[in-house]
């Protein structure tokens, strides 16, 4: 598929025409990934956050969020249960923080959580930029993937989401890192921003592809009420068109990678999950925070599953992966086929 095919399928509005690509899609995804799809339980353990880009609803200068921190216990209760409940996988996700407290803090639980779970659990970290240093630290003390999201691989668009004081070729450079060090890579972009263009999107799949990027996390822009970034025109119907176009693109052309269907495709319709595994995605991210902290993890609005516990989330999602004619991986790292293929 060229740089053509791609700009059409992104325009293509026929229900029929996208149905026929989604079936291929995941066709592929079957032939070059598995029938599975794999659960990694999210653990959102704070929203304190450096950063300040333009959309995002924990971003540092939005005052009307009430800052957590879950404690050690907490988070290790999380890991037992996801353990309990056969997941493979957890997802270790916070605000972006780069000081010596909170690098100790995630190097500590770490060692905690493979210890409690005799290693047996794997471990995917989502904690944003650092120093080549803090990614080795945590790396040996257990993880073992890694997600961070470019949100664009526009050097321009990039400028117009964030500060001056961030930095596009620092995030992709943070990329390469830790692919040095040894990770499995993952990145992702949202879709549907303002001033994106489907070229835009297409240059984001040639990007991890160029990136040689191990598993995609990527979702439909959702706007959130407190940041400086809602546009009047957002259309949710539209952004979960492309989003799962997007998915499908990406799973045609790199193949063997992870792809998530993620949690923003569920906050614009219900069955957006399901529609994301239908359209060639392996990954889902049950989230296994405890709800009395959920409510203020919220990077968008709208944001569902707020008051599920772990196990109503869990046979939510069992019920509907099974309506997707997908089967669950329980008990299974579920590593990307593309980063395993490299370290033979």
């Amino acid at each position: 598929m060229n740089t053509f095919d791609m700009l059409k399928w992104l325009g293509e509005k026929d229900p029929v025409k996208l149905e026929e690509l989604f079936r291929e899609a995941r066709a592929c995804a079957v032939r070059h990934v598995g029938t599975k799809v794999y659960f990694r339980g999210l653990i959102e353990f704070s929203n304190y956050c450096a950063k300040d880009c333009y959309y995002c609803g924990i971003r540092k200068s939005n005052t009307n969020v009430i800052r957590f921190s879950m404690e050690e216990d907490e988070i290790l209760q999380c890991a037992r249960a996801a353990q309990e409940m056969d997941y493979g996988s957890i997802v270790l996700q916070s605000g972006e923080r780069q000081d010596e407290t909170h690098i100790c803090f995630v190097e500590d639980i770490l060692h905690k959580i493979k210890a409690a779970t005799s290693g047996k659990l794997g471990i995917t970290l989502s904690l944003g930029e650092q120093t080549q240093e803090t990614y080795e630290r945590w790396f040996k003390a257990g993880a073992h993937r890694y997600l961070l999201r470019i949100e664009t691989s526009s050097p321009a668009l990039y400028k117009k989401l964030h500060p001056a004081d961030h930095s596009f070729s620092t995030r992709r450079d943070c990329l390469r890192t830790l692919r040095k060090i040894g990770y499995q890579v993952g990145t992702g972009v949202m879709i549907g921003l303002p001033f994106q263009t489907h070229k835009n999107l297409v240059e984001d799949i040639l990007f991890f592809k160029k990136e040689d990027i191990d598993m995609v996390g990527m979702g439909p822009y959702v706007p959130h009420g407190d940041t400086p970034l809602v546009p009047a025109d957002h259309d949710p119907e539209e952004n979960l068109r492309l989003g799962l176009v997007m998915i499908a693109l990406t799973r045609l052309i790199l193949k063997n990678v992870n792809i998530a269907a993620a949690t923003a495709l569920q906050a614009l319709d219900p069955e957006g999950r399901e529609k994301g595994v239908q359209a060639g995605a392996n990954i889902i991210m049950p989230n296994i925070t405890p709800t009395d902290y959920r409510k203020f993890y919220r990077l968008y609005d709208n944001k569902p599953c707020l008051d599920e516990n772990a196990l109503q989330c869990k046979s939510c999602l069992e019920r509907r992966i099974e309506a997707a004619g997908a089967e669950i991986g329980y008990g299974e790292w579920g590593d990307s086929p593309h980063a395993l293929k490299k370290s033979m």
